[in-house]
């Protein structure tokens, strides 16, 4: 092992622990990130003996204010710390031996070897131990060809993958999303045991459920482990609105496309472009209204007329299932899964200012993620149509800059408020308020009238004398 475990945290550890007289080794994720050369501050370490107990001993060592977070329960101890800027989180626990009950992922555990707790472990490349003694630091125990299947770009289970699976069926969510993050291939044996089990997933919490989702969606390409999802049968299970997209009818020999795949397409397209993990859910959410919506017409073949508002309101349901946020971000998603289709419907048309300050209005900051969810949404496998639509984008993007920089227009209130029109015209809540507020934001949104105070004042009295108001 070179400098990676030369750093002090892991001489510190290896000396508390050859003073407690227990073996100890950083196991799992840190290794496995230390042979792909990824950076890496989260350290499972396993000791033959108490975990809790060698985690107090490495804090005091660390110094007098590093704080142990113990969880009796588990057997296991954190501790949280910075050194050197680095932002160290080291979890402690005692080697063990776990055995299953058929109804519940929560192990029964015993004291146990390094072998029993590495034969615990989800996979081979999870299973590699390197030894922090001080007589054989740095020494790599992998039993199970972890290496190897780092270099083969393969997941394996240390044991059989049926009992593995069984035992915890997070572990094929967690199998998914490592072939997702670092592009590997489930070993065959391994997929298969995740198809015989899929139902299993039943037994785990949503919260876990979707904690391994979005780590998939947040990956370089989420279309390889979304379609891992549905060949194994697990996304059925837990997102039957997404399953549902897959599939192609036909009648009269004409077909629509498959909108499970299409949907794949979008959201690799918003990844290259975007981290951000609520826009890929926009993108993998787009077309969720489209099974709904879908119809036969003899003129116009296969149609999905007012899938976006379809869409937009199962944001709410398919975020409440899926222990999602109901806040500020489900309505982002909302907002541009209803209008999604909408520079589309602009771009096809004459630009119209108009049209180009309305979407401006209805998008507000959310514009620009917009913009970028429908070049996104460009599939089509002819680039004659694909290049006309990138340049119909680029000139409502064009359109957009100019009317924010001229009128103002995102997020704008109209420059006379309710208030205003109570005080003019001597009126307590009513219709008529609202009339003439609409007129005003009409007005400016279609140009009639600029997005200043003095015109729409002016529109004010005018339509306040329109409907027989009086000024006080």
């Amino acid at each position: 092992m070179d400098v990676f475990f030369e750093q002090p945290i892991y001489k510190l550890i290896g000396e508390v622990a050859d003073g407690m007289g227990v073996e100890t080794y950083a196991v799992g994720g840190v290794v496995r990130d230390y042979f792909l050369q990824r950076p890496c501050s989260d350290i499972d370490v396993v000791c033959v003996g108490s975990g809790i107990a060698l985690a107090e001993e490495v804090a005091k060592r660390i110094g007098p204010h590093t704080e142990v977070h113990v969880y009796r329960n588990f057997g296991t101890a954190q501790i949280h710390y910075t050194a050197d800027g680095t932002e160290w989180e080291l979890e402690f626990v005692g080697a063990r031996r776990e055995s299953y009950s058929h109804d519940s992922r929560k192990p029964i555990v015993e004291d146990g070897t390094l072998e029993d707790d590495q034969n615990r472990r989800d996979f081979t490349i999870n299973a590699m131990a390197v030894c922090l003694n001080a007589g054989r630091f740095g020494e790599l125990v992998d039993p199970f060809g972890g290496i190897r299947d780092l270099n083969d770009g393969i997941l394996r289970t240390p044991l059989e993958p049926s009992i593995t699976f069984s035992d915890d069926p997070l572990r094929m969510m967690r199998a998914v999303r490592f072939a997702s993050q670092l592009d590997f291939t489930i070993e065959e044996r391994c997929f298969q045991a995740i198809c015989n089990n899929a139902e299993r997933l039943k037994i785990i919490s949503q919260e876990r459920i979707t904690s391994e989702l979005n780590k998939i969606l947040l990956s370089p390409r989420p279309s390889v482990g979304l379609k891992l999802l549905q060949k194994s049968g697990l996304m059925p299970i837990f997102f039957p609105e997404f399953s549902r997209l897959k599939g192609v009818e036909t009648i009269d020999g004409r077909s629509h496309k498959d909108n499970f795949y299409h949907t794949l397409e979008v959201v690799d397209n918003v990844a290259e472009k975007s981290n951000d993990l609520w826009l890929r859910w926009a993108a993998l959410l787009h077309d969720i209204g489209k099974p709904a919506t879908k119809r036969y017409d003899e003129k116009q073949g296969w149609t999905f007329h007012g899938h976006e508002a379809k869409g937009a309101q199962m944001v709410k349901r398919i975020f409440k299932r899926m222990r999602l946020p109901l806040d500020a971000k489900m309505k982002y998603v909302e907002k541009l899964v209803l209008l999604h289709l909408r520079p589309i419907v602009i771009s096809e048309d004459v630009v119209t200012d108009s049209a180009v300050r309305r979407l401006l209005f209805e998008a507000g900051d959310d514009i620009d993620d917009l913009m970028l969810l429908c070049e996104a949404d460009i599939t089509s496998k002819k680039e004659e149509k694909k290049e006309r639509f990138r340049k119909n984008y680029q000139l409502v993007r064009q359109k957009l800059v100019e009317l924010e920089e001229k009128d103002r227009i995102r997020n704008f209130q109209p420059p006379v408020s309710g208030i205003d029109i109570m005080e003019t015209f001597g009126l307590k809540p009513c219709h008529e308020i609202g009339v003439i507020k609409d007129a005003i934001k009409d007005a400016i949104l279609d140009g009639v009238i600029p997005n200043e105070r003095e015109a729409a004042w002016k529109m004010m009295l005018e339509m306040g004398e329109k409907l027989g108001l009086k000024q006080v």
